[in-house]
């Protein structure tokens, strides 16, 4: 009975202090972000063992700071299995890693705080569960520290949950980032502000449904566009403005979600780059003729960074530097 104890004590130690591992960019001013969006894995399933395999590649070929998970990832039974045998690629090299939900992760019997509860036990995880009077699950704000000493933070990553569907009376389609949610990221951004000397930190937001600025952005012949656009824009029927609340706190500097599978885009859309991750699973939704990720490296102490699309056979396409 007093070993089983310690085990469990030792296993609760082991999780708060992987909770509170610091990231920070490295010696060289970098830090490398994977962004797997759309994998729609099916544990056991032939038809996604090319995302398993995509997995692996991508992170011995770009060996990432961080991972990031942009919903619609685990979409079949067993749900539980398919999130550790996902996850295992990243716990096994101890990637720091987070996740965004997407509108297809719930659909198979566990609801999205269920899955929350199963991602945020996982080592090397860095979402929380729920923030109070905060609609959805893993919302965060990651902050990345300094590569000297490791004591001030120099950039920041957001994590928003867009929903999954609309929750009003005859507005169809797609979910949105609530006025709540909103008002959390300004209260956020204006702390970390506040804290670097009344000067916004350069981040990054990821979350799965595109803004209904992306259509806006692309369409607008003027924008610096990158990238493919097969497919309409699926946002939201409303806009709840929550591009405007990051051009108006001025430290959002790319926006990156997934949802829409054969775009792979990214455009100026004044001063904030909207970013389209790329489609990372298979057979099981979509016949992709090549699936991959989207790598975003962050600047030390610099407003810019650079982004580029990793295929599954190895090759790199639309590298850019933003903003440009």
């Amino acid at each position: 009975m007093i070993q089983r104890t310690l085990l469990i004590l030792f296993f609760m130690v082991c999780a708060v202090l992987s909770k509170a591992q610091k990231l920070s960019f490295n010696k060289d001013g970098t830090f490398k972000v994977v962004q797997f969006t759309d994998m729609h894995y099916i544990h056991g399933s032939p038809k996604s063992d090319t995302t398993l395999l995509l997995i692996s590649r991508v992170l011995d070929a770009e060996k990432p700071d961080m991972v990031i998970f942009t919903g619609d990832i685990v979409t079949g039974r067993p749900v539980r299995e398919g999130w550790d045998a996902l996850t295992k690629f990243v716990i096994d090299r101890q990637i720091p890693f987070a996740v965004a939900l997407g509108n297809h992760d719930h659909e198979q019997g566990v609801t999205r705080e269920e899955i929350a509860r199963i991602i945020t036990a996982y080592p090397n995880n860095l979402n929380t569960i729920s923030v109070p009077g905060v609609t959805g699950v893993m919302n965060d704000v990651i902050p990345i520290y300094g590569s000297e000493k490791h004591l001030k933070v120099n950039a920041l990553i957001y994590c928003f949950d867009s929903g999954a569907y609309s929750t009003i009376d005859g507005i169809k389609g797609y979910g949105w980032i609530t006025l709540e949610q909103i008002k959390w990221y300004k209260n956020q951004s204006l702390r970390y502000t506040i804290d670097n000397n009344f000067k916004p930190l350069p981040a990054l937001a990821y979350f799965h449904i595109p803004l209904p600025e992306y259509r806006q952005a692309f369409d607008d012949e003027k924008n610096v566009r990158v990238g493919v656009r097969l497919e309409d824009e699926c946002p939201p029927e409303l806009n709840t403005g929550l591009y405007f609340a990051m051009r108006e706190m001025r430290d959002v500097m790319g926006i990156f979600v997934g949802h829409d599978h054969v775009n792979d885009y990214i455009v100026n859309y004044h001063g904030i780059a909207l970013s389209y991750g790329c489609f990372s699973g298979w057979r099981t939704t979509y016949i992709s003729p090549m699936n991959g990720v989207r790598i975003v490296e962050l600047k030390e102490n610099k407003r810019e960074f650079d982004t580029w699309i990793r295929l599954l056979d190895g090759r790199v396409k639309d590298k850019v530097s933003f903003p440009w």
